[in-house]
């Protein structure tokens, strides 16, 4: 293809927008805002996923009320002077890509659940004037509760618009290769040959949300997850072994070196299994004294992250007789992170974009 006609279609520019969402996070670790943040997210149908009104009761009469204030405690241990870190480390991962992807390009940052809103991200888009908006969830893995939930919401505020562009909603990069190199790029900075045991904690999910999503029958039978096929290929437990055994292998862990588990129960439903903490006892049982925790289905560091692994996990360790639980920092805004993003974002938006040249995606 001629390189003026991917820029312009009849003397017009091609204009592209590139939105960055993540979950979410309190405007501030007071209790009041964390109160309010927990409402949007845990009444959103697709976390918990039960009818209305019983949604309703369940988070506004027992399970924010009962949880919120140490919610609370918990952001202000990892609340930074510049913010939260979830909230620093986008806004740099946006300039950083910004830079990377060049002039034809318009990133914005949005969040699923309060400030900077999706609404928000949409107008200042919609704004420029776009022929092609890529939609690009920060989480590797599909999960309804989080990718198709920033799908949902995405789609129903286009639908406001009476002139909207080609949309492209990514759904999952669970094994790309520049994911994994990041990964890997962040990993070795540690010093790998001292550890004793890897783990690979995921975010969790309740089982029912993984047997809703099963096309062939086959949900959560020994061994179904271990290996992406056909059948189970959109499912988020089968892209989190995926993601993990590519990490694993590209490090050359061996592999009785290192477990897959799940972490962030909430309720007294079964979800995926083995739990990170269970595992963690379990390792410390067997006589393991160090163990190196990665979490990727984490992109930036966050309460889940550097509070549940970093200082609670790392104690429950200690407790259970272990000596040492280090964790793997998220990817954040490393330039490694910055180049998965722009070659991600490339591949998506093949035939609207000029592809800028590698020396565009030097990060100072």
């Amino acid at each position: 293809m001629d390189e003026r006609r991917s820029i312009h279609f009849g003397g017009i520019m091609q204009k592209i927008g590139v939105l960055l969402v993540n979950l979410g996070t309190p405007l501030s670790p007071h209790p009041n805002d964390v109160y309010r943040f927990l409402i949007e997210f845990l009444t959103d149908e697709r976390v918990i996923d039960i009818p209305w009104l019983q949604r309703q009761l369940l988070v506004r009469g027992m399970i924010v009320p009962s949880r919120y204030k140490q919610s609370a405690k918990a952001y202000e241990r990892i609340w930074t002077k510049e913010g939260s870190p979830l909230l620093v480390h986008g806004k740099k991962v946006q300039h950083a890509l910004q830079q990377s992807l060049g002039g034809q390009f318009h990133v914005e940052l949005a969040m699923r659940y309060q400030e900077p809103s999706l609404s928000k991200g949409i107008g200042t888009l919609m704004d420029i004037g776009l022929s092609h908006l890529i939609v690009l969830p920060l989480f590797p893995q599909y999960a309804s509760a989080t990718t198709g939930s920033v799908h949902q919401r995405v789609q129903e505020i286009l639908c406001r618009y009476h002139v909207f562009p080609r949309v492209t909603l990514i759904d999952q990069y669970a094994s790309h290769p520049a994911l994994i190199d990041a990964f890997c790029s962040v990993a070795q900075r540690h010093p790998l040959q001292e550890y004793d045991h890897f783990l690979f904690s995921f975010h969790g999910l309740p089982e029912k949300h993984i047997r809703k999503a099963d096309r062939g029958g086959n949900c959560l039978q020994e061994g179904c997850c271990k290996k992406i096929s056909n059948e189970n290929f959109s499912c988020y437990s089968a892209q989190c072994h995926a993601t993990a055994n590519a990490i694993a292998a590209q490090l050359q862990f061996a592999a009785e070196k290192y477990h897959i588990c799940f972490q962030s129960r909430l309720g007294k439903d079964p979800w995926l299994k083995p739990y990170t903490n269970a595992t963690i006892h379990e390792l410390a049982k067997q006589g393991k004294k160090k163990i190196l925790v990665f979490c990727p289905a984490f992109v930036c560091d966050c309460l889940e992250t550097t509070f549940e692994i970093g200082i609670e996990y790392a104690q429950e360790f200690k407790q259970a007789g272990g000596e040492r639980l280090d964790l793997v920092e998220g990817l954040n805004s490393d330039p490694s992170w910055i180049q998965a993003l722009r070659r991600i974002t490339l591949d998506h938006a093949s035939g609207f974009a000029v592809r800028p040249p590698e020396s565009c995606c030097s990060v100072r």
